[in-house]
């Protein structure tokens, strides 16, 4: 009977450390729970986005509405 108690905490001892420190434990800390891939970005926080957004501020501030981009 000890034995049996003891493969059974030895399993949820186990069972604890792979939650832990397991392979998905880090991408839960820096994802949120959600891949970085799957996860909806907003306008505000997608670099491309604010990337562009100040490229066509200074093309406003320079003088020049013509895109030179294909993209645009």
């Amino acid at each position: 009977m000890i034995y049996l108690l003891a493969f059974i905490g030895l399993v949820t001892l186990a069972v604890l450390l792979w939650k832990a420190f397991g392979p998905s434990a880090t991408t839960m800390v820096r994802g949120g729970g959600a891949s970085r891939t799957g996860r909806v970005v907003g306008p505000d926080d997608d670099p491309e986005f604010l990337w562009r957004v100040d490229r066509e501020n200074h093309r406003r501030q320079s003088g020049t509405d013509t895109p030179t981009d294909p993209e645009s």
